[in-house]
């Protein structure tokens, strides 16, 4: 991709974690498109660097499931895309305790502490954009999935708090919340849910996964992508402390 950036991102620099792959590598392509120099964060060096070269960006590999790497990295950037997370699925009763904590380490704290580390930047240039993936499970719980659910309900609430302080200072922040994505992961579930029903994998998605939806299709990381993009442009400067379903109507009920 040609360095010479130019676009209505031009200047800005946008840091995505989980930007190897998936929702995050679709996020850092369509920023780097608006003109964005992008630094994608990432447990996985190779697929990183793939994410990186393909931005036209840099890459820094890390694990954020321990909250104490972000005070180690090198960062400077006006726009977050905090997008690392991980699944784990049992009833509560059987749920690993130790795995919970590792998945609100990763999709709380570590959040957090990234935007509390990168705002006061933010507040001196009196422009910034946060926006926090979310899912449709911020909005509404599921049975066996209670660490996730939990996690993505309380990002809710910090990107929230971080609207009413930041907008004096120019910073807007938002979370965009989709139903289920076309990634390797998801894919993986809906043959295993398929093998363990004696379903069709279109079937699979229309009658379990997307059960409550409304519309019977799973979204495509570019689709989010662009509306992670649009919360980052000026079109979006009033646009804070809100949470964009991209859902297909599942919350509609």
């Amino acid at each position: 991709m040609d360095k010479a950036k130019t676009g209505e991102l031009a200047g800005r620099t946008a840091v995505v974690t989980g930007g190897a792959s998936g929702i995050g590598r679709a996020c850092a392509r369509r920023l780097a498109e608006a003109g964005a120099h992008v630094i994608v964060v990432d447990i996985s060096a190779e697929r990183a660097e793939e994410a990186a070269r393909e931005a036209g960006g840099e890459f820094v590999v890390a694990d954020l499931s321990d909250p104490d790497v972000v005070d180690t990295l090198r960062l400077g950037a006006d726009i977050v895309i905090n997008n690392a997370g991980l699944q784990h699925v049992a009833p509560v009763h059987e749920f690993p305790p130790e795995e919970f904590a590792r998945i609100l380490r990763l999709m709380v704290e570590t959040p957090f502490r990234l935007v509390r580390r990168l705002l006061p930047g933010m507040y001196d240039q009196g422009w910034g954009r946060i926006v926090n993936v979310s899912s449709v499970h911020g909005l509404v719980a599921s049975p066996y999935k209670v660490a996730y659910v939990t996690a993505k309900h309380a990002i809710e609430g910090m990107s929230k708090v971080v609207a009413l302080e930041g907008a004096e200072h120019g910073v807007t922040s938002n979370c965009v919340n989709p139903s289920y994505v076309r990634t390797p992961l998801v894919e993986n579930q809906i043959t295993a849910q398929a093998e363990a029903h004696g379903l069709t994998e279109a079937e699979v998605i229309e009658q379990v996964m997307l059960e409550p939806a409304a519309i019977k299709r799973l979204l495509e990381p570019a689709e989010v992508a662009d509306v992670v993009a649009y919360l980052c442009s000026d079109h979006a400067s009033f646009i804070t402390g809100t949470s964009v379903p991209i859902d297909g109507g599942w919350t509609a009920h």
